[in-house]
């Protein structure tokens, strides 16, 4: 795939995201991908991070929408090159500290196979 179509997906993905549009975001992952998130770690320690499926993505962010209605992502950077975006945002929740964040998308025939947040 070329660059501008892989940041098209990152920047749909970031859309559904902010709409809170779940199964919109859910659309733009294999059936069986891999999601790695520290906050994921922390909220759900049996998962060391690491979720798998889009069944498994719909109950984590289903549950992160429901606790932090004003959550959205301000996207700051974004690289692509035939396979992966990385994407730099930054975290905006009322009432908490800004929280700068980087995604790496990994993504095959259209499809995001793997996704891995990392906090910095």
């Amino acid at each position: 795939m070329t660059p501008e179509s892989l940041q098209s997906i990152a920047f749909r993905w970031f859309e559904a995201f902010n709409s809170k549009q779940l199964e919109k975001l859910l659309s733009l992952y294999e059936i069986d991908a891999q999601h790695f998130s520290p906050k994921l770690k922390i909220r759900q320690p049996e998962t060391n991070g690491l979720v798998i499926g889009v069944e498994a993505m719909r109950i984590w962010w289903q549950d992160a929408f429901d606790r932090l209605p004003t959550l959205k992502y301000e996207l700051t950077s974004l690289t692509a090159n035939s396979d992966r975006v990385f994407m730099e945002y930054v975290r905006k929740v009322e009432g908490e500290e800004d929280m700068l964040v980087a995604e790496v998308l990994e993504i095959k025939d259209g499809k995001i196979i793997k996704s891995r947040v990392y906090h910095g």
